[in-house]
């Protein structure tokens, strides 16, 4: 990097701070521009679409350089931290002029990480988690903050599994570890795109609340995340909030994969908010509103109180339409409290954010008086601790004017008559200004030049100017020249220096006064922050609250009602967000029944017929309950969940390498492993990832393992129909279908569920809806025929994987040895969901044991049926 000659000074100071943050892009303040040099020029330029050229084009190797202008800083900084990378931002500390000649003093003023960034454009209504993790004999400490909120929080959790989904249910971009953070652990984060920000020390010098956390190590976790974040920002932090130390048990929990299925963040096929369960009950008005809502839905309850209190705020709601519409006219006119308090403590704010926040305030009497006339005891008590602020709403009221510039330098900030000094200088500005003009009128009238200026430039201060054309009209002795241009000749008089003196001394005074004052109002809001942050808790959580009482009222929702025992009962329950796309008069509504002798609904039914959205329905149904929403359904009764495990579709792992199969097993591994009687299991289509016979005797034990073992509520879709025949033999499996019906050859879906198992699974009329070629319909119904004449046919008509060499035999109970389940592990991605069956030893003949041979070594999954009904032929042949 370094070049042949001798570094200039200026570089020197610049290789000097590189060193200090070698891990991130150095953005060097030289003049007007923020420069970057070696390696960050040249990878800078490519990220940033800049023009890179060269410093020091004499040397024998050029330093690489590019440059943004300083005004447009921001939208760079953003563009770098979107991809993943930290940002050292180098100030100039003082005025180049008064420098002396000297080297001009410069510092890190900031460094921006895709975990710190504040103010996200489009950002809004979406928390930016940075996350700190220690690892302690397995145990691993996680905390997490939201440095433009303020939230910070913190827990521990028992393996890595528990500690991935955390990260990515918080979607953090960002993860400090200490320097000692094992290897094995660190890689496997790297696996998921999180950036890595490792810090070797621990900084004490620094007041935080702590009194919400028992254990030393998330002590220790929150310590080590404040720490990096103190020496990242280099300013106050008093807006982050008392570390509050949480239980994932606490909630019902839900893993990335089954937020991912259940598409309550994003839509799987677009990646965006449309078409998931948040954007159907995202009615708030405000952005801490919306991001408190994402809260809860990551978060469900599982305390029945505090469920039942918040159905209670959106029945009141419900129920008292005119005062929530004037509730919500006056909410909308709410800014976002919380990130205001963060710029106020951060340094950042400026006179139009202080507006925001006073026009904030001003809403909440009226909020407050109009919930306090509602008349509702519970909801009164809520309000009531309701505190408005006033002193500081006064307080901006009094002091910043209503159209506040952006700059607080610039002065233009402070109202006239709130500081007496202020005025005085305003004053002496105003007639100075009024004096420049008349003295123009004076001038003008007196030589008879008409288009005489009175101008002004940093360079000589005020002048009068007088066009070349006019020149010879100004009387002698009257001016004293002072520039000549092109076009004009520019003088000074001994009187307008008098009063420039006067005007530019008014001016510099004022604004440093002003800018005085300003941080004398911003210290002020700082020292209430708290109040502040409170009365956005309250403000948010009662938006959320009407928003369900929008939703619920505008899709015909009703108040679940929780059990204590093994039941659940939802007539006429709909998916309420396929009901939004589809609307009311088209979605058909179905029954989900659970009584207490019953832990497993067995789904049969053809593809497209609605398995997966019956299924999804009930999961988004419990989670509605579960935050406190009402539900699509005409009644519902609902026990209180703890977890919600879901195989779903048909996604691999390419972080991990895993196959389709794998991620399905591991899933189904995690559920059988995990799951409790107070769990809801939601199986989709287990075993379609492998061989016919292997799928369905997976799918049997599997099915057989819950009814025996963790009797939790257990949606289990499929096609294997053989499978409908375990109901004689579990007691607590009821089979259920998704309707359909032939008219005139086409298949027709009813989309309505009955009990009982479907009688077939009509893949060939499915594939006739996709569009497939008649011809290859024809053939595939051939093929079925005689599959089905030689009954070696697989369980489900959409695909024929492997042969059998004898007629199939009706499913029979697999008898289990008592240690059922084998642990994952991690180097070796092994699976034991089961013990080995106990097997005939009946011995072989030798022409059976040469077709077990030949069956084995045969690629069935390679051939096509024809080849593989004509191998079954020379087999039974051979056998006969």
């Amino acid at each position: 990097m370094p070049q042949k000659t001798k570094e200039t000074p200026m570089m020197e100071q610049y290789l000097e701070y590189k060193k200090q943050y070698p891990d991130a892009f150095l953005l060097y303040r030289v003049g007007d521009f923020y420069e970057m040099f070696y390696d960050d020029a040249v990878k800078g330029s490519q990220i940033l679409e800049l023009t890179l050229t060269s410093r020091n084009k004499k040397a024998d190797e050029g330093i690489p350089m590019c440059g943004v202008p300083h005004h447009a800083i921001e939208g760079y900084i953003d563009t770098l931290v979107d991809k993943g990378y930290k940002v050292a931002v180098c100030d100039q500390l003082e005025n180049p002029a008064d420098a002396q000649g000297k080297m001009v003093k410069r510092g890190v003023t900031r460094v921006v990480t895709p975990g710190t960034i504040m103010d996200k454009a489009n950002q809004a209504k979406e928390n930016n988690y940075i996350t700190a993790i220690t690892a302690h004999k397995d145990v691993f400490g996680l905390a997490y903050a939201d440095l433009s909120t303020g939230e910070v929080k913190v827990t521990s959790v028992k393996n890595q599994l528990d500690l991935t989904n955390e990260l990515q249910n918080l979607d953090t971009k960002e993860t400090v570890i200490s320097g000692n953070f094992p290897q094995k652990y660190l890689d496997q984060l790297r696996k998921y795109g999180i950036l890595i920000s490792k810090l070797d020390e621990l900084d004490d010098n620094y007041s935080f609340d702590f009194s919400q956390i028992s254990s030393d190590q998330e002590v220790d976790t929150v310590k080590l995340l404040i720490s990096y974040l103190i020496k990242t920002q280099m300013r106050s932090l008093d807006h982050l909030k008392p570390a509050q130390s949480y239980e994932t048990s606490a909630y019902l929990l839900m893993d990335h994969s089954a937020q991912s299925n259940l598409e309550l963040f994003k839509n799987i096929r677009t990646n965006k908010k449309s078409g998931t369960l948040l954007w159907l009950l995202d009615e708030t008005k405000t952005a801490m509103g919306s991001r408190l809502l994402k809260q809860w839905l990551a978060r469900p309850l599982i305390s029945v109180d505090k469920l039942k209190e918040r159905q209670h705020f959106v029945q009141v709601f419900l129920d008292n339409y005119f005062q929530r519409s004037s509730f919500q006219d006056y909410l909308t006119k709410v800014y976002d409290l919380e990130r205001l308090a963060g710029r106020v403590a951060y340094g950042t704010v400026n006179g139009r954010d202080l507006i925001q926040l006073k026009t904030s305030l001003q809403q909440v009497p009226e909020i407050k008086s109009i919930l306090l006339d509602i008349g509702d005891d519970e909801l009164t008590a809520f309000v009531e601790k309701i505190d408005e602020v006033a002193d500081i709403r006064d307080l901006i009221d009094q002091a910043i004017v209503e159209e506040a510039p952006i700059s607080v330098t610039g002065g233009g900030l402070i109202k006239e008559g709130y500081n007496d000094q202020l005025d005085q200088y305003l004053d002496a500005s105003k007639n100075g200004k009024k004096w420049l003009a008349t003295l123009k009128a004076k001038e003008q009238d007196e030589t008879g030049i008409n288009n005489l200026k009175i101008g002004y430039n940093k360079v000589f201060g005020y002048y009068i100017e007088v066009s070349r054309a006019n020149i010879d009209k100004v009387p002698e002795d009257r001016y004293t020249r002072k520039q000549t241009l092109v076009n004009a000749e520019r003088y000074i008089t001994p009187e307008l220096k008098e009063k420039e003196s006067m005007i530019l001394e008014a001016e510099e005074k004022s604004k440093g006064l002003e800018y005085h004052l300003f941080d004398q109002i911003r210290q002020k809001i700082k020292d209430q922050i708290r109040r502040i942050q409170a009365l956005a808790n309250i403000l948010s959580q009662l938006d959320v609250l009407q928003s369900f009482a929008v939703v619920s009222e505008d899709y015909h929702y009703i108040a679940p009602e929780f059990v204590d025992k093994h039941e659940l009962k939802i007539t006429n329950g709909r998916h309420p967000v396929v009901e939004k796309v589809l609307s009311n008069n088209s979605y058909i509504p179905n029954d989900v029944n659970f009584d207490k002798d019953t832990d497993i609904l067995l789904i049969t039914g053809p593809n497209m017929s609605g398995k997966s959205t019956y299924m999804r329905q009930l999961a988004l149904t419990v989670i509605m309950a579960q935050i406190g929403c009402f539900v699509p359904a005409e009644s519902a009764k609902l026990p209180i969940f703890d977890h919600i495990f879901t195989r779903i579709g048909a996604a691999d792992d390419l972080i991990s390498g895993d196959s389709t199969f794998m991620v399905e097993m591991r899933e189904a591994n995690d559920a059988l492993k995990n799951a409790t009687e107070n769990s809801l299991i939601i199986f989709d289509e287990i075993g379609r990832g492998t061989a016919t016979y292997d799928g369905m005797a997976l799918a049997q034990a599997i099915i057989e393992y819950i009814d025996k073992n963790v009797h939790a509520m257990t949606m289990f879709s499929t096609h294997y129909h053989e499978l409908t025949e375990l109901k004689s033999q579990l007691p607590g499996l009821k089979n259920v279908h998704v309707d359909a019906s032939e008219e005139n050859g086409d298949l027709v879906f009813l989309h309505k569920v009955l009990p009982g198992p479907a009688d077939k699974s009509y893949g060939i009329h499915v594939a006739k809806l996709a569009g497939l070629p008649e011809e290859v319909l024809n053939s595939a119904s051939k093929i079925l025929s005689t599959l089905e004449k030689t009954s070696v046919h697989t369980t489900t008509s959409e695909s024929i994987h492997e042969p059998a060499a004898v007629e199939p035999k009706p499913i029979e109970k697999v008898e289990e040895q008592p240690e059922t389940v084998s642990a994952v592990e991690d180097d070796e991605q092994q699976l034991s969901l089961f013990p080995e069956p106990k097997v005939s030893k009946k011995k072989l003949s030798t022409k059976e044991s040469q077709v077990v041979k030949e069956i084995s070594e045969q690629d069935l999954m390679g051939i096509t049926p024809i080849e593989a009904i004509n191998l079954l032929y020379k087999w039974q042949k051979k056998l006969k």
